[in-house]
């Protein structure tokens, strides 16, 4: 299948970081991939350049959403509306308010309020994807392997913290923490969060800082089992895993988790996408 190469207004290194991304799907072979892209824009600029994304389709026409499902901040207390790949995908599929093509740029944007609706185990607001299987079921996969998440975004705006990627517990056991979560602040700091054990408790971790409204990339994975690695805009740090997460299986997420709450729905978070793709191995 014709793929197209993602041209990045990055650095070297933080283009290395994202070479993997392409238009479309991905070619057959030993690894499962999911991969979609839209042209980004010049850093702290809204024009895109390069291989444009159609600013006129739903971000199911510039992104492959075949697995993700889209949850939202809305619908019933302590069960936010959540939108299944088959309504996502396509240039006539699903978006909202909440999520949608840019019309200037063709980012696929998330958009969080302070206020809306969350899970039973968040007082945040989301508008996030969950990473899903080709066949409809959760994704779920194991520690052991090469486990990849590879993203292109700039956060748009931010009240003062706001998740945007993800390894979060599967099955497994009775916890329903992250294994880790990757934040971007109000001040530019880009932070990741460890989590101690199933139980709780998150060790922070300084990991970059982008100006807010500019272009950045990050790539989470998991390798060997035991370690999770982290690239940002080329820069990679490891992290170990602890051993009380052996039993549990995993998946990815990634959008607009807001991290503040308020009775205003004009405050929130609002992430652009340019690139996004999940692979194993």
């Amino acid at each position: 299948m014709r793929t197209r190469p993602l041209l990045l207004p990055l650095t070297t290194a933080a283009l290395a970081a994202v070479s993997s991304l392409a238009f479309a799907m991905p070619a057959s072979s030993t690894t499962h991939s999911n991969s979609s892209v839209a042209a980004p824009p010049r850093s702290g600029d809204a024009r895109a350049f390069g291989p444009a994304a159609s600013t006129s389709v739903a971000p199911g026409g510039n992104f492959d959403l075949s697995v993700w499902e889209l949850q939202e901040p809305v619908g019933s207390p302590g069960s936010p509306t959540t939108i299944p790949s088959s309504r996502l995908q396509g240039a006539g599929g699903f978006q909202d308010s909440y999520f949608y093509t840019d019309t200037r740029d063709g980012a696929m944007t998330f958009w969080a309020p302070e206020k809306g609706v969350t899970t039973p185990n968040s007082n945040y607001a989301r508008s996030e994807l969950r990473e899903m299987n080709r066949d409809g079921s959760p994704a779920n996969w194991s520690l052991a392997g090469s486990h990849r998440l590879n993203a292109t975004l700039r956060v748009v705006s931010v009240t003062s913290n706001v998740c945007v990627g993800q390894i979060h517990l599967g099955t497994g056991g009775s916890s329903t923490k992250p294994l880790v979560e990757l934040y971007y602040r109000a001040n530019g700091d880009i932070v990741l969060g460890t989590e101690d054990s199933p139980a709780g408790g998150q060790t922070t971790h300084a990991v970059g800082h982008v100006a807010i409204g500019k272009t950045w990339s990050y790539t989470i994975g998991v390798s060997g089992g035991h370690t999770v690695d982290l690239t940002v805009n080329g820069s990679t740090t490891h992290y170990a895993i602890p051993s009380s997460f052996n039993g549990y299986r995993q998946y990815f997420k990634a959008g607009s988790y807001n991290q503040s709450s308020s009775s205003s729905t004009t405050k929130g978070a609002r992430v652009a996408f340019y690139g996004l793709e999940v692979s194993h191995s």
